[in-house]
């Protein structure tokens, strides 16, 4: 139990509670600890104040409890002139106080500090050399335990390595306070996947492991669980109740994945029983009262009951929840720096989807596969919404109300990426929630917070990248003379890279093309490069008259294109330039030189056959296919008005 802020004042008013709560606790085995944070505003040279620290504690002791613990986390390190004037260092001020309470209560058996700087990212320069974990480790009395949460406030793992670092500048063991489970930071998130990422070998090095789980109750139950798991799978055991071994785990001793099935395999009895306050969870006979227990509703439909039809909500069907709806439960509600196999696999289906949604609509080589991964994506969105209607009707609904919120939000978040991936596929009609100007407040999600996370770069890489794409450099330069050679590789590349068994000779012209081969030199200041460290990747061309380019090649072009269109612009990338946002600006580059002339519009022509750059001109937007006469029907003209 923690008491944070009135420090100060007295637990008088609390004692039945306290006393309730510690006498539980002595009843079922478990360790009371009272936890308390004066470090908020103590003036720790001022003997008054630390004489109201002890009376506190003396009359929590009176209570029954034995264990206590003192928090200095999250506190600014500043100290006021009193204590600068008593005290060399905010570590020596801390100690000094710790000591004399704990030299007060008589030495407790268990007796935790929390120092300010309680994770190796906090210490500066590094753990080593940290001067205040150093004089904690040789201030504090050797009977007083530390708590250390790894290498940051949350640790995505702990190694056996940087516990031995810290040992030895504590001068003991540590505690571990164990984070991972810990949603205080993100009240959106909670997780429900195992204790994981902490090696075995690490419990014969620690003096024990608490762990700081959900805010909610009831959905502690893996987060616990799993740890008592991990907390017995030491290798100098012996024989077990439950083989942890697996070959795919790399700790002979204890798997995530097996102790995360046997700890829903008992929840999910959890969930099967029906709450019952003050007492045992029994098993229902049946998920209706008895009709003697209430007064029948009067309705207009005589005695018939009431059966579902085939297109209505089936969400009071008493279905039950099954270990499979919760094995998905947890992936989808995993771990702060991992979702859930399941969960990993949805966010790669719908990001393939939406990065070849082409294939959706034209018939392509990938036509067959989008239509596959789109089944499986839908199934998977089906199975959370069948998860999200068992879960709602389990008998124990305590546990319920408090997923209640999580299940909402994520039903809600895999209904919408649903309905985008069947409009894509044309099987089904816009959702009002993804084209309607005027949204609902729910459709966006996180308020102020999420709109300044949405304007950062990189935000959600980690969901679905564990490494986020690193960021090329690249120069956009003017053409000079000297690039044509380099302009007609990349043209020569590129074109037979899209046109596949096609002979060169047997496609049709394209003014555009002329541009590319130096067979028509580019009007002044509409030619551009761009460069990387490897050298040239791309170019963007352009020819202010394009009538005069389309009587060169003998094109038979109607004039009333060039009277709307008369300018016509190139673009070029290799297949290493995956970001599309230097062709955008030399684009807008040309377009700006091109106004600049007084022409009124310009167009690009393109090769059925060249889906890249056909998916590049459709994503800007600006330009739109046009209607030309005479134009093979392998060619399309997409343009954009001045």
């Amino acid at each position: 139990m923690g008491d944070r802020g009135l420090w100060s004042k007295e637990p008088s008013s609390l004692k039945e509670q306290l006393v309730a709560l510690i006498s539980a606790a002595k009843q079922h085995g478990v360790d009371f600890i009272y936890a308390i944070s004066p470090g908020l505003d103590i003036t720790f040279s001022n003997p008054k104040e630390v004489a109201a620290l002890k009376r506190k504690l003396d009359q929590v002791k009176e209570f029954g409890c034995r264990s206590f613990s003192l928090l200095f986390d999250d506190i600014e390190t500043e100290m006021c002139p009193a204590d600068k004037e008593a005290f060399s260092s905010f570590a020596h001020a801390q100690v000094a106080v710790t000591n004399e309470v704990y030299q007060h209560l008589g030495e407790p058996d268990t007796f935790l500090f929390c120092p300010t700087d309680y994770c190796a990212r906090f210490c500066k320069p590094n753990v080593s050399q940290s001067s205040y974990l150093r004089t904690v480790g040789e201030k504090l009395l050797p009977g007083v335990d530390i708590l250390w949460t790894g290498p940051k406030v949350v640790s995505h793992k702990i190694s056996v390595e940087s516990i031995e670092e810290v040992s030895s500048v504590l001068k003991r063991a540590p505690v571990i306070w164990d984070n991972i489970h810990a949603n205080d930071y993100d009240p959106q998130r909670i997780f429900l996947g195992p204790f994981k990422d902490r090696p075995t070998e690490l419990i014969p090095k620690l003096r024990g492991v608490l762990t700081n789980p959900n805010c909610e109750f009831y959905p502690n139950f893996v987060a616990i669980h799993t740890l008592a798991t991990w907390c017995k799978a030491t290798a100098d055991e012996g024989p077990r109740d439950v083989k942890m071994a697996g070959d795919e785990e790399q700790d002979p001793c204890y798997s995530p994945n097996k102790a995360l099935t046997l700890a829903l395999t008992d929840w999910l009895q959890e969930f099967l029983s029906t709450d019952q306050p003050g007492g045992p969870c029994c098993p229902p006979a049946r998920l209706k009262k008895d009709s003697t227990e209430e007064e029948p509703m009067q309705t207009d439909k005589g005695d018939r009951s009431y059966v579902p039809g085939p297109g209505e909500n089936p969400l009071y069907t008493a279905e039950p929840l099954t270990l499979d709806d919760l094995k998905l439960l947890s992936d989808l509600f995993y771990l702060p720096y991992e979702h859930g196999s399941t969960a990993r696999t949805m966010l790669q289906q719908l990001d393939w989807l939406t990065n070849n949604s082409r294939a959706a609509t034209a018939e392509t080589d990938q036509t067959a596969e989008w239509c596959s991964r789109a089944q499986q994506f839908d199934d998977m969105c089906e199975a959370v919404v069948q998860m999200f209607n068992r879960l709602s009707n389990a008998p124990n609904r305590r546990i319920l109300y408090d997923l209640y919120n999580f299940i909402c939000d994520i039903k809600s978040g895999v209904g919408l990426a649903r309905a985008y991936v069947k409009t894509l596929g044309g099987r089904g009609r816009p959702s009002a929630q993804l084209m309607n100007d005027d949204p609902e407040p729910w459709d966006f999600r996180g308020g102020l917070s999420g709109e300044f996370q949405r304007m950062l770069p990189g935000h959600g890489n980690r969901d679905l990248f564990r490494h986020p794409p690193m960021t090329a450099v690249y120069c956009i330069r003017p053409y000079c003379p000297e690039d044509k050679v380099e302009v007609q590789r990349i043209f020569r590349e590129m074109q037979k890279a899209g046109e596949g068994n096609v002979p060169p000779k047997a496609q049709p012209p394209l003014i555009c093309d002329s541009l590319s081969t130096g067979d028509i030199s580019p009007s002044p200041q509409c030619a551009l490069v761009l460069e990387d460290e490897i050298g040239m990747c791309g170019y963007a061309l352009a020819l202010t008259d394009a009538k005069s380019a389309a009587a060169k090649i003998q094109r038979a072009t109607s004039d009333s294109v060039f009277e709307e269109f008369p300018s016509v612009i190139t673009v070029q990338m290799l297949p290493r330039v995956t970001d599309p946002s230097p062709a955008k600006r030399m684009i807008g580059q040309l377009l700006s030189s091109i106004r600049s002339t007084g022409s009124r519009g310009v167009f690009c022509e393109l090769r059925h056959s060249d889906r890249r750059r056909l998916d590049f001109y459709t994503k800007l937007g600006s330009f739109k296919p046009v209607k030309v006469s005479g134009l093979s029907q392998d060619i399309l003209a997409m343009a954009t008005s001045l």
